[in-house]
């Protein structure tokens, strides 16, 4: 791509120069700094006075003006680092910045707010040059707003399929805000943290059937600016740190094992030490070695099953934090909104010792700082606590500004990825009971249940994979409460069925759940007993085993 000559550089200056210029004086008044705290920020103020001239400008002969406008920008900062054998592969820090523009035509009942009018997207310039971001966002803006005039056209003939009117608003209103937080900065060395991942991967040494062994991180700090024309200005950010190991090896009759500890904080302070990440690694080798050794499952089983509270909180994300969501139904679509729990609103969906609440406002818990904390969503909305399920029963689902039937306000849960449309999503979701009890007595909870069905043992389950099938199963045995270690099991009937009326008791050890994902989300939740629970052999198909061993170890170093 050629550079713009010198006198095209220019000329776009004198022209930025001319569209101040052209604005009345209240809307000069908008663009000045001392208006707004929000526009010291040069990002900001540059989007801010752009909003501007494009909220007086815009129209097209025969279309209407846009009622709303919105600027969404995201600033990255990414590091990311792999290793895997004792070696590193890759190290690289990246910095970028997205923009989104969204233009609706129409009014708050009726927009344009569907297929492509969904907002345009593009990189913007990672200085803060004013010029280039304007430009930048004019040239978006310019088709957002032409797409949004096709949109709507589509939309209502669309709804012309339908008989029955819709329910509910395109766009729910909101206040004006006004909020400026620090600058989200990443703070670390990465000459140690590639020494840590080097050394973690080293460990492979110990266990010549180790078929895979790396570890990664993934530092992030993400910046976002939103500006829109009912006079909100927002700068908002957040660090989320990941360290992860991953392990996987096979079993002599080819059965494949993997292992994946990981750990996600909103401090660094807070990942482990070189030492005990290595010690961690070093037990995941521990664990797949045993794996290997260990009995397949090969009977029919159906009674009770314990969950730790880490292979809960996947279920919880799952099952739950993924159906309280108020997401659109497609037009023409009678349902409340989509998901298991569509048509749940106002009907128990858990047990009726159970309660959970979204509380995105919380930094921190137990000592443990939570990713999923924020203060202002993605549509420029202050978050508010959130009680989706109150003794069992449903009473709320998380919306942004998109309203649902019997929902017409947001309650602060839209959120974005980088990019991405603003769409409902949890921030850090707590599952509490009021009759809680000690993990020991959990288990004897177990052990009860399988005496008095004449069952030798029960299952416990660690960890969770893919799909919520185990990774890290034992049997409980009733008669000394021993475990042991199998492989090759998978759950049937695991779903949001069994949740509700099979959940028969939950332990007092809460634990906190940073996941990866879109956006940073937490899940704070219990360890759970499943009183009727289908455990079978997988069906899945074994790989080969490796046609010859691997290098000799010391000639590899």
């Amino acid at each position: 791509m050629k550079s713009l000559p010198k006198l095209a550089l220019a000329s776009i200056a004198a022209i930025t120069l001319l569209w101040v210029a052209a604005l009345s004086p209240a809307q000069q008044k908008q663009t000045d700094t001392s208006a707004s705290p929000s526009l010291s920020d040069p990002v900001l103020r540059a989007m801010h006075e752009e909003l501007v001239r494009s909220k007086s400008h815009l129209k097209m002969d025969n279309v209407a003006a846009p009622y709303y406008i919105e600027y969404h920008l995201w600033d990255l900062q990414q590091y990311t680092a792999e290793a895997a054998f004792g070696a590193l592969r890759t190290d690289q820090f990246a910095r970028q910045r997205i923009v989104r523009v969204v233009v609706r035509v129409g009014d708050y009942k009726l927009d344009s707010y569907y297929g492509p009018g969904t907002g345009v997207v593009d990189l913007a310039p990672i200085d803060d040059d004013p010029i280039a971001l304007r430009w930048q966002l004019w040239a978006a803006t310019d088709q957002a707003y032409k797409i949004a005039s096709e949109a709507l056209a589509s939309k209502k003939a669309a709804l012309q399929q339908y008989t029955a009117d819709q329910p509910f608003d395109d766009f729910a209103h909101a206040p004006a805000l006004q909020a400026i937080e620090p600058v989200a900065k990443l703070s670390f060395d990465s000459k140690s943290v590639d020494q840590l991942l080097e050394a973690a991967t080293a460990e492979f040494r110990s266990d010549p059937q180790i078929e895979s062994l790396t570890a990664r991180v993934l530092f992030r700090a993400v910046n976002t600016y939103f500006v829109n024309t009912e006079g909100t200005d927002t700068r908002t950010g957040y660090v989320s740190y990941l360290e992860a190991a991953e392990g996987a090896t096979q079993a002599d009759d080819g059965m494949s094992l993997e292992r994946t500890p990981y750990y996600i904080t909103a401090s660094a302070n807070e990942l482990p030490t070189p030492e005990h990440f290595k010690a961690d690694v070093a037990q995941m080798i521990q664990t797949l070695k045993e794996l290997r050794k260990a009995p397949i499952v090969d009977e029919d089983y159906r009674g009770p099953v314990l969950f730790s509270a880490d292979a809960a909180s996947d279920i919880f994300e799952g099952m739950v934090a993924r159906n309280v969501l108020g997401l659109r139904p497609r037009l023409g679509d009678s349902a409340r909104t989509r998901g298991d729990y569509a048509a749940n609103y106002k009907s128990r969906v858990l047990p009726a010792f159970l309660s959970v609440t979204d509380e995105p406002m919380q930094k921190e818990f137990d000592g443990k700082s939570l990713t999923g904390f924020y203060d202002i969503d993605d549509d420029g909305v202050r978050a508010e606590k959130v009680a989706v399920v109150q003794n069992g029963m449903l009473t709320n689902y998380l919306l942004g500004r998109e309203p649902i039937r019997d929902f017409p306000e947001s309650n602060g849960h839209g959120r974005a990825a980088p990019g991405a449309a603003t769409i409902p999503a949890t921030g850090i979701l707590v599952v509490e009971s009021k009759d809680a009890v000690s993990p020991e007595a959990l288990k004897q909870k177990l052990i009860d249940i399988c005496r008095q069905e004449n069952k030798p043992f029960g299952y416990y389950v660690e960890t969770l994979g893919a799909g919520y099938q185990p990774r890290l199963l034992y049997r409980v045995y009733e008669k000394d409460g021993h475990r042991e270690l199998v492989r090759g099991a998978q759950f049937d009937e695991l779903d949001t069925r069994a949740l509700r009326n099979d959940l028969i008791a939950v332990g007092n050890d809460m634990r906190v759940s940073n996941r990866e994902g879109s956006v940073p989300e937490t899940v704070i939740n219990p360890s759970i007993l499943i009183d009727d629970l289908e455990v079978k052999r997988t069906d899945a198909k074994n790989a080969k085993l490796p046609e010859y061993p691997p290098p000799d170890m010391v000639s590899a170093q």
